[in-house]
Protein backbone atom coordinates (compact mmCIF):
# COMPACT_ATOMS: atom_id res chain seq x y z
CA UNK A 1 0.00 0.00 0.00
CA UNK A 2 1.02 3.37 -1.13
CA UNK A 3 1.33 6.61 1.17
CA UNK A 4 -1.69 9.40 0.22
CA UNK A 5 0.06 12.59 -1.36
CA UNK A 6 -0.61 16.05 -0.76
CA UNK A 7 -2.24 16.20 -4.40
CA UNK A 8 -5.05 15.21 -6.60
CA UNK A 9 -8.80 15.80 -6.57
CA UNK A 10 -10.66 16.57 -3.31
CA UNK A 11 -14.28 15.83 -3.67
CA UNK A 12 -15.19 17.15 -0.13
CA UNK A 13 -17.86 15.67 2.28
CA UNK A 14 -20.57 15.55 0.21
CA UNK A 15 -19.35 16.66 -3.06
CA UNK A 16 -19.96 14.79 -6.48
CA UNK A 17 -23.07 13.42 -6.77
CA UNK A 18 -25.03 13.71 -3.63
CA UNK A 19 -27.33 11.17 -1.77
CA UNK A 20 -30.61 13.33 -2.53
CA UNK A 21 -29.91 12.45 -6.76
CA UNK A 22 -30.21 8.28 -5.95
CA UNK A 23 -33.99 7.16 -5.98
CA UNK A 24 -35.98 5.97 -2.54
CA UNK A 25 -35.81 2.39 -3.79
CA UNK A 26 -31.98 2.42 -4.12
CA UNK A 27 -31.35 4.41 -0.24
CA UNK A 28 -34.18 1.66 0.79
CA UNK A 29 -32.12 -1.42 -0.25
CA UNK A 30 -28.18 0.06 -0.44
CA UNK A 31 -27.77 -0.56 3.17
CA UNK A 32 -24.31 -2.37 3.70
CA UNK A 33 -23.61 -3.74 7.10
CA UNK A 34 -20.24 -4.62 6.71
CA UNK A 35 -18.06 -7.85 5.31
CA UNK A 36 -20.34 -10.65 6.65
CA UNK A 37 -17.36 -13.12 5.68
CA UNK A 38 -14.67 -12.75 3.55
CA UNK A 39 -14.11 -16.60 1.85
CA UNK A 40 -10.81 -17.62 1.35
CA UNK A 41 -9.04 -20.64 1.15
CA UNK A 42 -6.37 -23.26 2.89
CA UNK A 43 -4.78 -26.36 2.41
CA UNK A 44 -4.16 -26.92 6.65
CA UNK A 45 -7.24 -25.95 8.65
CA UNK A 46 -5.61 -27.44 11.95
CA UNK A 47 -3.05 -25.04 11.21
CA UNK A 48 -5.54 -21.72 10.26
CA UNK A 49 -7.74 -22.88 13.33
CA UNK A 50 -4.26 -22.38 15.63
CA UNK A 51 -3.64 -18.91 13.77
CA UNK A 52 -6.45 -17.21 14.05
CA UNK A 53 -8.34 -18.36 17.19
CA UNK A 54 -5.70 -19.09 19.18
CA UNK A 55 -3.16 -16.66 17.99
CA UNK A 56 -5.05 -13.92 16.84
CA UNK A 57 -8.06 -14.17 18.94
CA UNK A 58 -10.61 -14.67 17.12
CA UNK A 59 -13.41 -16.90 17.88
CA UNK A 60 -14.30 -20.11 15.88
CA UNK A 61 -17.97 -19.68 15.84
CA UNK A 62 -18.90 -22.59 13.05
CA UNK A 63 -18.04 -25.73 11.00
CA UNK A 64 -19.08 -27.43 8.24
CA UNK A 65 -17.51 -30.46 6.92
CA UNK A 66 -18.15 -33.23 4.26
CA UNK A 67 -15.97 -36.00 2.91
CA UNK A 68 -14.11 -33.32 0.74
CA UNK A 69 -14.39 -30.22 1.89
CA UNK A 70 -15.04 -28.08 5.13
CA UNK A 71 -15.47 -24.82 6.00
CA UNK A 72 -15.18 -22.94 9.17
CA UNK A 73 -16.07 -19.26 10.73
CA UNK A 74 -14.09 -16.85 12.45
CA UNK A 75 -15.49 -14.02 14.01
CA UNK A 76 -13.93 -11.03 13.09
CA UNK A 77 -16.62 -8.22 14.91
CA UNK A 78 -20.61 -8.23 15.50
CA UNK A 79 -20.67 -8.05 11.43
CA UNK A 80 -17.53 -9.62 9.92
CA UNK A 81 -16.28 -13.06 9.95
CA UNK A 82 -13.26 -14.69 7.95
CA UNK A 83 -14.19 -18.44 6.36
CA UNK A 84 -12.01 -20.52 5.01
CA UNK A 85 -12.57 -23.23 2.82
CA UNK A 86 -10.13 -26.27 2.90
CA UNK A 87 -10.66 -28.72 -0.24
CA UNK A 88 -8.25 -31.89 -1.21
CA UNK A 89 -5.71 -30.54 -3.46
CA UNK A 90 -5.82 -27.55 -2.46
CA UNK A 91 -2.05 -25.58 -2.13
CA UNK A 92 -0.83 -22.68 -0.16
CA UNK A 93 -0.02 -19.67 -2.89
CA UNK A 94 3.35 -18.49 -3.08
CA UNK A 95 4.26 -15.41 -1.10
CA UNK A 96 3.69 -12.04 -2.46
CA UNK A 97 4.85 -8.67 -0.29
CA UNK A 98 1.50 -6.47 0.49
CA UNK A 99 0.91 -3.95 -2.49
CA UNK A 100 3.84 -4.98 -4.91
CA UNK A 101 3.19 -5.11 -8.23
CA UNK A 102 3.18 -8.20 -10.15
CA UNK A 103 2.02 -9.48 -13.41
CA UNK A 104 0.05 -12.25 -14.53
CA UNK A 105 -4.16 -13.08 -12.68
CA UNK A 106 -4.48 -11.89 -9.92
CA UNK A 107 -7.66 -10.07 -7.85
CA UNK A 108 -6.39 -10.08 -4.79
CA UNK A 109 -3.48 -8.50 -2.84
CA UNK A 110 -3.76 -8.22 1.46
CA UNK A 111 -6.46 -8.23 3.96
CA UNK A 112 -6.30 -5.55 6.59
CA UNK A 113 -7.99 -5.77 9.89
CA UNK A 114 -8.58 -2.20 11.73
CA UNK A 115 -7.71 -2.10 15.18
CA UNK A 116 -8.24 0.77 17.95
CA UNK A 117 -5.44 1.92 19.04
CA UNK A 118 -1.35 1.44 18.23
CA UNK A 119 -0.89 0.03 21.33
CA UNK A 120 -3.30 -2.79 19.96
CA UNK A 121 -1.03 -2.94 16.89
CA UNK A 122 2.32 -3.05 18.97
CA UNK A 123 0.81 -5.86 21.09
CA UNK A 124 -0.47 -7.93 18.08
CA UNK A 125 3.17 -7.46 16.27
CA UNK A 126 4.69 -8.37 19.90
CA UNK A 127 2.23 -11.49 19.64
CA UNK A 128 3.26 -12.81 16.36
CA UNK A 129 7.41 -12.48 16.34
CA UNK A 130 7.16 -14.33 19.87
CA UNK A 131 5.17 -16.97 17.73
CA UNK A 132 7.84 -16.98 15.24
CA UNK A 133 5.89 -14.97 12.81
CA UNK A 134 7.66 -12.66 10.66
CA UNK A 135 6.24 -9.03 11.06
CA UNK A 136 7.44 -5.48 9.14
CA UNK A 137 8.08 -2.47 10.54
CA UNK A 138 5.34 0.06 11.97
CA UNK A 139 4.66 1.71 8.46
CA UNK A 140 2.96 5.46 8.43
CA UNK A 141 0.71 5.66 5.35
CA UNK A 142 -0.45 9.04 6.85
CA UNK A 143 -4.39 8.05 7.41
CA UNK A 144 -2.94 4.80 9.22
CA UNK A 145 -0.29 3.32 10.49
CA UNK A 146 -0.03 -0.49 9.66
CA UNK A 147 2.41 -3.22 10.54
CA UNK A 148 2.55 -6.42 8.09
CA UNK A 149 2.74 -10.27 8.42
CA UNK A 150 1.60 -13.16 6.95
CA UNK A 151 -0.87 -16.16 7.97
CA UNK A 152 0.00 -19.66 7.93
CA UNK A 153 -1.38 -20.44 4.22
CA UNK A 154 0.53 -17.74 3.11
CA UNK A 155 -1.77 -15.00 2.88
CA UNK A 156 -0.23 -11.04 3.33
CA UNK A 157 -2.22 -9.77 6.20
CA UNK A 158 -2.10 -6.50 7.73
CA UNK A 159 -2.94 -4.46 11.52
CA UNK A 160 -3.30 -1.27 11.55
CA UNK A 161 -5.07 1.91 13.56
CA UNK A 162 -6.19 5.16 12.09
CA UNK A 163 -4.22 8.18 12.88
CA UNK A 164 -6.07 11.31 14.59
CA UNK A 165 -7.10 13.86 12.87
CA UNK A 166 -6.57 11.79 9.01
CA UNK A 167 -9.97 10.61 8.73
CA UNK A 168 -10.38 9.89 4.60
CA UNK A 169 -14.53 9.09 5.36
CA UNK A 170 -14.52 13.15 5.61
CA UNK A 171 -12.43 14.31 3.51
CA UNK A 172 -12.69 11.53 -0.04
CA UNK A 173 -10.28 12.89 -2.59
CA UNK A 174 -8.68 10.59 -5.41
CA UNK A 175 -4.21 11.31 -5.14
CA UNK A 176 -3.93 9.93 -8.76
CA UNK A 177 -1.61 12.11 -11.54
CA UNK A 178 -4.22 10.30 -14.04
CA UNK A 179 -7.54 8.98 -12.87
CA UNK A 180 -10.37 7.18 -14.71
CA UNK A 181 -12.58 9.65 -15.66
CA UNK A 182 -15.31 8.05 -13.38
CA UNK A 183 -13.04 8.54 -10.39
CA UNK A 184 -13.64 12.69 -10.96
CA UNK A 185 -17.25 11.71 -10.17
CA UNK A 186 -17.03 12.22 -6.98
CA UNK A 187 -17.20 9.99 -4.22
CA UNK A 188 -21.01 9.33 -3.62
CA UNK A 189 -22.69 7.21 -6.03
CA UNK A 190 -23.58 8.18 -9.55
CA UNK A 191 -27.18 8.01 -11.14
CA UNK A 192 -27.96 6.83 -14.74
CA UNK A 193 -25.03 4.90 -15.43
CA UNK A 194 -26.66 1.47 -15.44
CA UNK A 195 -30.17 1.08 -16.36
CA UNK A 196 -33.15 1.48 -13.46
CA UNK A 197 -35.16 -1.30 -12.17
CA UNK A 198 -38.29 -1.54 -13.90
CA UNK A 199 -39.95 -5.23 -13.14
CA UNK A 200 -38.61 -5.60 -9.35
CA UNK A 201 -39.36 -9.34 -8.16
CA UNK A 202 -42.63 -9.26 -7.24
CA UNK A 203 -42.93 -10.58 -2.92
CA UNK A 204 -44.94 -14.17 -3.99
CA UNK A 205 -41.97 -14.94 -6.23
CA UNK A 206 -39.63 -14.18 -3.77
CA UNK A 207 -38.08 -17.99 -2.99
CA UNK A 208 -34.85 -19.07 -1.31
CA UNK A 209 -33.49 -21.95 -3.00
CA UNK A 210 -31.70 -24.54 -1.13
CA UNK A 211 -28.04 -24.94 -1.59
CA UNK A 212 -24.84 -27.16 -1.68
CA UNK A 213 -24.76 -26.81 2.23
CA UNK A 214 -28.38 -26.98 3.16
CA UNK A 215 -27.70 -29.04 6.43
CA UNK A 216 -24.96 -26.28 7.26
CA UNK A 217 -26.79 -24.37 10.16
CA UNK A 218 -27.73 -27.81 11.39
CA UNK A 219 -26.72 -28.81 15.20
Amino acid sequence: MKSVKDTGVAFGRGNGIPDKNLTERERDIMKFKGINHLALVTADMEATIRFWRDLMGMRLIHGYGEVDFRQYFFEIDEQSCLSFFEWEGAESVAKKLHGQPSSGPRVFDHLAFGMDSKEEVWALKDKLEAAGFACSDMIDHDFIHSVYSFDPNGIPIEFCYKVKGREIRRNPAVNDSDPPPAALGGADPQPGIWPEVTEPTPEEEREVKSGDSSGFLKR
